[in-house]
């Protein structure tokens, strides 16, 4: 299995980009994005104070704009025709002067100049001018969300990083639960279970491997008994005690990109009450998977689970939405939401997560990655999701 993006597939992205520029009638593009940047080129990079950006030229050759520590890095990795770079931030002169001399010797003058920020934005001390204080544009328009949507529809290629990716979150959910036992804290299992996945899976993987963020993680979030009730709790060192709820996260990073397997277990023993939620859970899920078809908004996927909740009467205990498209970041667009009507298409990707919080009992929700499909849906994670499976013995 190819263990990355092949170069053929990031030009035919710059190409479909060019399309769409040439469509909008924009003569040349600034793009700051991160995500983007490694969307279109392939260089993955740590943004910190020093600026980076991807320059579209009007005869449609590809500058990278980069520090210093990272010129050769992205003349080794990056789909470009010109690295340009500056020797440090802030410096005697600031990278934006350079920035704006690429910009000038790239015929940007008079243009109209796309953008997705008009200026490089951190929150590691970046100051600095917009592009439009020091460019004198014919017209500025923005690309925001251009490169996104042209990312909800993966490629097969990126289909087969996250099924790689579900392989390994599946791996380390299972040394999870297999390490979940009452007097444990949650750091000790989670440290042990995310190590010892990753330590298979480069094994087996090997050299070609590259995470591109994370490697193989098994968590907790601090979402275990009471805090469970919590969706998005944080680690708190919980040691975890017989009857507890588990809400559980495991995962793997695949040439960046990322799948999600949640699970809800219990520390040996289920009560009746946890049982009667769990139900609804599982089947407000079921409910979601049978809705997930091409050709149909993404609201209606979340407008069926909401009748059942409605009809169960608990809506109240509910969170969030249904869940959210996913790939190259954790959380994408589009989303099973009911102010999101993008129409699902094959080839797009999401996490299945209705979840129900019951404050003083704990948090109910598992969470599965799939794919759409010309005909519905496939199932990408698959870990148990019976309550059977679900008791950690």
């Amino acid at each position: 299995m190819l263990l990355s993006i092949p170069r053929e597939e990031l030009a035919h992205r710059q190409s479909k980009f060019f399309s769409i520029i040439d469509e909008k009638q924009i003569e040349c593009a600034i793009l700051f994005s991160v995500t983007d940047i490694f969307y279109l080129t392939g260089f993955h990079f740590h943004p910190t104070e020093r600026p980076i950006g991807l320059v579209i030229d009007p005869a449609k050759q590809v500058h990278l704009f980069v520090p210093a520590l990272e010129h050769e890095h992205a003349e080794e990795f990056a789909l470009v025709d010109y690295v340009h770079s500056y020797p440090e931030y802030p410096g005697l002169r600031h990278p934006m002067e350079y920035f704006k001399d690429v910009l000038l010797e790239s015929g940007f003058e008079g243009k109209v100049v796309g953008y997705d920020a008009l200026g490089y934005g951190s929150s590691m001390g970046y100051r600095g001018p917009a592009v439009s204080e020091f460019l004198s544009a014919k017209e500025f328009v923005s690309l925001k969300g251009v490169i996104e949507e042209l990312r909800f529809i993966k490629s097969a290629a990126e289909i087969e990083l996250i099924k790689e990716s579900c392989r390994w979150g599946n791996l380390a959910h299972r040394l999870l639960q297999k390490y979940s036992k009452a007097g444990l804290s949650e750091i000790e299992i989670t440290s042990k279970a995310s190590n010892e996945a990753t330590m298979a899976m480069i094994e087996t993987l090997g050299p070609e491997y590259k995470p591109h963020g994370y490697t193989a993680m098994a968590i907790f979030r601090g979402q275990i008994g009471e805090m469970s009730a919590f969706p998005h709790a944080v680690t708190q060192n919980i040691v975890l005690k017989k009857g507890d709820n588990l809400v559980t996260g495991a995962a793997a990073c695949v040439w960046g990109y990322h799948s999600e397997l949640e699970r809800t277990m219990f520390v040996e023993d289920v009560s009746e009450e946890q049982l009667k939620y769990f139900q609804f859970m599982y089947e407000a899920q079921e409910v979601a998977f049978r809705h997930i078809k091409p050709g149909m908004p993404t609201s209606s996927v979340e407008e069926a689970v909401q009748a059942y909740f409605k009809e169960n009467n608990i809506t109240h205990l509910t969170q969030h939405h249904t869940g959210h498209a996913i790939g190259l970041l954790g959380h994408e667009a589009p989303f099973f939401d009911l102010g999101d009507h993008t129409i699902m298409q094959p080839g797009m990707v999401f996490t299945v997560e209705p979840g129900i919080y019951v404050r003083g009992l704990g948090g109910f929700r598992h969470s599965d990655t799939v794919l759409v499909t010309e005909n519905g849906m496939e199932m990408l994670t698959y870990y148990p999701r019976d309550l059977e499976f679900m008791i950690c013995r």
